[in-house]
């Protein structure tokens, strides 16, 4: 008896095709920098883009890691995203319970006092920053940039977490208090294991958010040792001042990589992390 075969519609075939058309153009640029960062200078200005290299240049990435800095800036880096990281998820955490899950008289003005922040334009922000940083001898030192990554990163991570929160029931918590858990056991014993794949997902977006900065970096920041990364690929040059495409094409793949492989690892968990967050228990 032969098999039936399954008919595709031509709304599903169409819907297939242009979302493979979509998948080619956002990995056409990934493909086009990993293979000019193997190419040397003659082969990118003299073969297409999309041909490979004739051989492994090696040599772009040394020349990116020690002459264009690349080992001090992705240093840099790696500080402020992970201080940053750390101090939003540490405060953002315990916010949004207090103000989903605690009953007090200002919880409503709270709540809408941190939505209101996520509504402010960071440009707005940048010279009132400037004057805190420079008052307080925190100009163009990693730390303001630490400060300023965490501050403007609680709001939308309170607002995240506060959603993940509202679907936990509150029986769950009024148990546990009446077994005799004081509110921080409930919070670090309970809520946190609960909200784990919440809080990898929190930390995703936070990540791009800080690894990817330039503005900041920009603004507060001058000393050639202090740079981050984002702000070391624009002043980003090879020997004696010119412009060394391979280099700079490794350069940038190098700053481009951590956050690809992070989302390659995690974007299970960061899935069923929005999932969670979309449905209220």
């Amino acid at each position: 008896m032969e098999k039936t075969k399954k008919k595709v519609s031509p709304l599903r075939a169409v819907g297939t095709t242009l979302l493979i058309i979509f998948l080619l153009i956002e990995l056409y640029p990934i493909i086009w920098l990993l293979l000019s960062s193997f190419k040397t200078n003659s082969e990118i200005a003299l073969t297409p883009s999309y041909s490979l290299p004739q051989g492994i240049e090696v040599q772009n990435y040394i020349d990116a890691w020690n002459v264009g800095h690349m080992s001090t800036f992705m240093g840099n880096s790696i500080y402020t995203t992970v201080f940053s990281l750390t101090f939003i998820v540490l405060l953002s955490a315990p916010a949004a319970f207090g103000l989903t899950k605690m009953r007090w008289k200002l919880s409503g003005p709270v709540s809408t006092l941190f939505l209101m922040g996520i509504m402010i334009p960071v440009q707005v922000m940048l010279i009132p920053l400037f004057l805190m940083f420079k008052t307080a001898n925190l100009l163009n030192t990693l730390e303001c940039l630490i400060v300023a990554f965490s501050a403007f990163g609680l709001p939308m991570s309170i607002y995240l977490f506060s959603g993940f929160f509202k679907g936990i029931p509150n029986e769950m918590i009024e148990a546990a208090v009446i077994d005799g858990c004081s509110i921080y056991r409930v919070f670090f014993k309970i809520m946190l294991p609960l909200i784990k794949n919440a809080m990898v997902t929190i930390l995703m977006i936070s990540f791009m958010d800080v690894w990817n900065d330039l503005l900041f970096s920009m603004t507060f920041v001058s000393s050639t040792e202090l740079k981050t990364l984002q702000t070391g690929l624009v002043m980003f040059s090879g020997r004696f001042g010119a412009r060394d495409w391979g280099p700079t094409f490794a350069a940038i793949a190098m700053g481009t990589l951590p956050t690809i492989l992070l989302y390659l690892g995690l974007n299970k968990v960061m899935i069923e992390g929005l999932t969670a967050g979309a449905v209220k228990g």
